[in-house]
């Protein structure tokens, strides 16, 4: 099978323009490499505290000839992806013992909820704390104690900042190890018309309440494709999983047993091994480029236009919307998973899940097969389906070539649509990415005033009080990464579909995120520069005809030139940000970011990103 032109085209695109940031990191990485055990070098004092209180693993340790597992964990018991994680280490340390090495945890990492912080104070921490996460990890590994790290996480921001500090450390091989999503309970679509009537005030909070809680009912991860399931699919498709890893639920003998079979490969491919493969080099261009086909294919969450680029970058590698755009445009659309359809990822998974994706994508040539899959084969392989013989022996079979479910998944031959779900759009409004998988045709063009808000409370109120009426595109702005955090706007998704769905035509704005939930209402997203920045958002004035077509990929203020010219940004009010609920603490992290476009990740500020953030700013 032959690669698609466009594939080959961005990848190589990609090579060329990181060859002296990704030469300089693979040169660490082999510098880095130990030529024994990790922790051959430690002083006696060292070595001492580090086994002290391993138990029956000491001796081993102290011997120093065997594999050592570091355990990385984002485990809490209010998220509910990350619950199950709760007895994974003791799972990991027996596997590690019955294969002759050893495992311990090496540290545990912040997980907030989106969910539980969605429309609060505390989401301007949300895209923050996946920097936070890399440097816990970071924290974790640096105690040189570990041959292989096991990683731990499935939500929004965790497994991105789980995957920056583990490539920081990238001569040492890292697995994910997830937990798998909830079992299916109230389904989407009814929840989204709960949500609706509530916005309508035809719900009373009691009704909200009980249909959310029917909807988010037990353990596991959230059952719509948004941005944690988004992750898991990333995470296979680039070789990070053992296979058919992302979709199994909790709690269940097969989970079990791929979290043993992680630990037990963790060990084969340390640098103690002949099948040494190590993180740095798992994660290169083909791989970055599989993930980005991945997203556009399914229908991905909009955040990973931002931590694609966060987590390239972490690798020495220089990806931008461009590339996702191009690819997104040649890649078909071969999943409707809510937001985009009205199935979950557990009827996504029984309909043959990202095994059939991944094989599909494959043979059009439209995926890189020959990626260094930490299970030790090719993509094909890690398209494999687990499953257990007698109950107890785990074993793989060839995914399926054809869809259990075609109104939920359908082969390269009869997509959902030709194009993937992801585009960027660009004009004298700066450049954003939209979702158009969810987005009917009707809908992905708009040329209509401008209604501008500062915050989404500010246009939820504006709804309430009956002000929002006729076309217009809600502009908010000020939700940049350097004004408050760049929170997710999710709220404003029932209020907008009331709207459209009365016959109005709307579309959104906003130099903030949507959410990997972003759903039927054009939006426009992650406007770059920002407000903050003086970016073009902030020349926009009340009453502004603004013109969005997501076919042709533009975005502009009709406006006259010489009076578009002669404007001065109207700069945020970002006093209410500034303090409460944590945000101090983030002052630094708001006041240096660089744009989403650049992965708002300011982890990087040693090393630029191809051009000047501040000649960008003032562009």
């Amino acid at each position: 099978m032959s690669l698609h032109p466009v594939t080959e085209r961005v990848t190589a695109r990609i090579a060329e323009r990181s060859a002296t940031l990704r030469g300089a990191y693979l040169a660490r990485i082999d510098a880095a490499r130990p030529q024994g055990p990790a922790r051959k070098d430690l002083g006696c004092g060292n070595l001492a505290h580090g086994f002290a209180a391993s138990g029956t693993d000491k001796p081993q340790l102290k011997a120093g000839h065997a594999g050592h597992l570091g355990i990385v964990t984002a485990y809490n018991d209010m998220l509910s992806a990350h619950q199950p994680m709760e007895h994974y280490p003791t799972l990991i340390r027996m596997a590690a013992r019955n294969a002759g090495g050893s495992a311990q945890v090496a540290g545990g990492v912040p997980a907030m909820c989106d969910g539980v912080t969605q429309g609060r104070a505390g989401m301007e921490l949300s895209l923050f704390s996946r920097d936070v996460v890399a440097q816990a990890t970071a924290i974790a590994l640096s105690h040189e104690m570990f041959d292989a790290a096991l990683l731990l996480g499935v939500c929004d921001k965790i497994v991105p900042g789980l995957l920056i500090g583990a490539l920081a450390f990238g001569h040492v091989p890292a697995i994910f190890v997830p937990a798998g999503p909830m079992p299916s309970g109230l389904p989407n679509r009814e929840k989204a018309a709960v949500r609706q009537r509530f916005a309508e005030g035809k719900a009373t909070r009691e009704e909200l309440l009980e249909a959310e809680s029917a909807s988010y009912h037990g353990a596991g991860t959230c059952t719509f494709y948004g941005t944690a399931n988004s992750n898991q699919m990333l995470v296979e498709v680039m070789g990070l999983h053992m296979p058919g890893t992302a979709f199994v639920n909790p709690n269940t003998p097969l989970r079990d047993a791929l979290t043993v079979a992680a630990a037990e490969q963790a060990l084969r491919i340390t640098h103690l091994g002949d099948d040494y493969r190590p993180i740095g080099k798992v994660v290169d261009e083909k791989a970055i480029v599989n993930a980005m086909v991945g997203l556009a294919a399914t229908g991905g969450s909009t955040n990973h236009a931002i931590h694609l680029v966060a987590v390239a970058r972490a690798a020495g590698l220089l990806i931008d919307w461009d590339d996702l755009d191009e690819l997104s445009r040649h890649t078909p659309l071969l999943a409707r998973v809510y937001p985009n359809g009205s199935a979950d990822v557990n009827h996504f998974h029984a309909a043959g899940g990202l095994g059939f994706v991944i094989r599909e994508l494959v043979e059009a040539g439209l995926m890189h097969r020959d990626i260094l899959c930490v299970h030790g084969g090719d993509l094909l392989q890690q398209a494999k389906v687990p499953a257990l013989e007698n109950g107890t022996k785990l074993v793989w079979h060839d995914p399926p070539t054809q869809s259990g479910d075609t109104t939920i998944l359908r082969g390269t031959s009869e997509p959902f649509d030709a194009e993937g779900g992801l585009r960027r759009l660009q004009g004298n409004l700066g450049r954003a990415v939209v979702k158009v998988s969810a987005v009917a045709p009707e809908h992905r063009r708009i040329e209509a005033r401008a209604k501008l808000f500062e915050t989404q409370d500010a246009l939820l109120a504006a709804f309430k009080a009956g002000q929002l009426e006729g076309d217009f595109v809600a502009v908010v702005r000020g939700q940049g990464p350097r004004a408050n955090g760049m929170p997710e706007l999710h709220k404003l998704t029932p209020t907008l579909s009331v709207l459209q769905d009365r016959g109005q035509r709307v579309a959104l704005l906003t130099d903030g995120r949507m959410s990997g939930a972003s759903g039927k209402v054009l939006a426009a997203i992650h406007v770059s520069p920002e407000a903050a920045c003086g970016g073009a958002i902030a020349m926009l004035r009340e009453g502004d005809v603004i013109a969005i077509d997501a076919e042709a990929g533009t975005m502009q203020a009709l406006v006259d030139e010489a009076e578009w010219a002669a404007r001065t940004p109207v700069m945020p009010d970002l006093a209410a940000s500034a303090h409460g609920t944590g945000r101090d603490l983030f002052a630094t992290m708001r006041r240096t970011s660089p744009s989403a476009e650049r992965g708002a990740c300011g982890l990087f500020a040693d090393a630029s990103f191809g051009d000047d953030e501040d000649a960008e700013a003032s562009t």
